[in-house]
């Protein structure tokens, strides 16, 4: 392992000890009077005979390298109060904000890395720091979503084509489960010719660098400033066929909705953990309860499909993403329906709804669960 050199090593707490969940960064080169290293966490691993060893894993989770062996001081960090009292400073000073008890919270942000920093004033435990990174690339292809268990062949081909139909989505799930992942690999089978405005307060979905050449306006929302409804509003007026929002958190839902049931399409993220808890999550968002009683059929109107990501450990005791649940809404006379096509990570439903059928044969979609897998993204992108 490059990050260890050489050498075998064991990190020590300052006792001499070896210690659980320990955090230290491994020293890898000097680069114009900056270290330079890798964050590594020890986990200990206890055996049926009793034996006890210790392994460091990156904090993507990837273990490295049993720890045996001597520590070398030269070599390693410990995550100290005042390395984080430093590395906090730093990043307010890059983005010109304050960190304190009347500015509880600091973001920040780079071409790959999203930083989230919790003063210890709310964070009762102790200050917290979120590093995740964001690169300007798509970790998902078609042939891993299934290798890799993401989803059957047939629920892949039935999203895709969703795409193709510009039906409106919404990726559900807990924090960090890849819902922003998602509406990247799948934005890639939007026609080239669509405009698509995404709209973000932390740039992650990344729309231009990962679809070059396609039509495309990248906004970023300020508090106080210019919020997500404003930007909403905005795009209204720059002729968008698309409308992608990295999160669906409050009262911009409604203005969201609104603009999907003119005839724009999009998508979003929600926080929730099953695709029929869609609707009453967003009418629960808005402001009054007029609002809601107003837009609920609006919700089944202009959303078309939920998805649900969830993760799991396989037999190799290792996790992995999937989707658990996918969904279509409908309203059909004075009745809203969800209809479950996948539950369970299971494909339950192949036989769609006639009204469905009649959506996806508009654009000469015959078969739903099926797609040319070579020419796929090549038609996306001659429409």
């Amino acid at each position: 392992v490059t990050e260890y050199k050489t050498e075998n090593k064991v990190v020590e707490d300052a006792t001499g000890s070896i210690k659980e969940g320990q955090c230290f960064i491994v020293k890898t080169s000097f680069n114009y009077g900056h270290n330079k290293g890798y964050v590594y966490r020890i986990h200990e691993t206890v055996y049926e005979d009793g034996k006890k060893l210790y392994h460091a894993y990156k904090l993507n989770g990837k273990k490295t390298k049993e720890c045996t062996g001597t520590a070398n001081s030269g070599n390693y960090w410990f995550i100290t109060d005042n390395f984080i009292e430093q590395f906090t400073q730093r990043i307010a000073n890059v983005v010109s904000q304050q960190f304190n008890k009347q500015n509880p919270q600091l973001e920040a942000e780079t071409s790959e890395l999203r930083v989230t920093i919790v003063h210890e004033s709310v964070a009762r435990s102790g200050r917290t720091i979120s590093i995740r990174k964001t690169p300007p690339i798509i970790r998902l292809t078609e042939e891993k979503a299934v290798q890799e268990n993401f989803c059957e062949e047939k629920v892949l081909a039935l999203l895709i084509n969703c795409v193709k139909n510009r039906c409106n989505m919404i990726f559900c799930g807990m924090p960090g489960i890849g819902k922003t992942e998602c509406i990247k690999f799948f934005s890639q089978y939007i026609p080239q010719n669509d405009r698509v405005i995404t709209i973000e307060d932390t740039m992650e979905i990344r729309y231009s660098a990962t679809n070059p050449g396609k039509d495309c306006v990248e906004m970023r929302v300020q508090a106080g400033r210019f919020d997500y409804a404003d930007a909403i509003k905005s795009s209204l007026r720059l002729n968008p066929r698309w409308i992608m929002l990295s999160e669906a958190r409050s009262k911009e839902v409604k203005y969201l909705l609104e603009s999907w049931s003119t005839g724009v399409c999009g998508m979003t993220t929600l926080h929730t953990d099953d695709v029929r808890n869609i609707p009453d999550r967003i009418l629960n968002m808005l402001e009054n309860r007029v609002d809601a009683d107003r837009l609920e059929n609006t919700c089944y109107q202009a959303m078309d499909v939920g998805v649900l990501i969830r993760k799991r450990m396989n037999e190799q005791q290792q996790v992995y993403r999937y989707i658990d649940q996918v969904c279509f809404f409908l309203r059909e006379g004075c009745e809203n329906k969800i209809v479950m096509i996948v539950e369970d990570g299971k494909l339950v439903l192949e036989q769609l709804p006639e009204v469905l059928q009649a959506q996806f044969a508009k654009d000469a979609i015959i078969d739903p669960f099926s797609y040319e897998k070579s020419d796929c993204r090549k038609e996306a992108g001659d429409d």
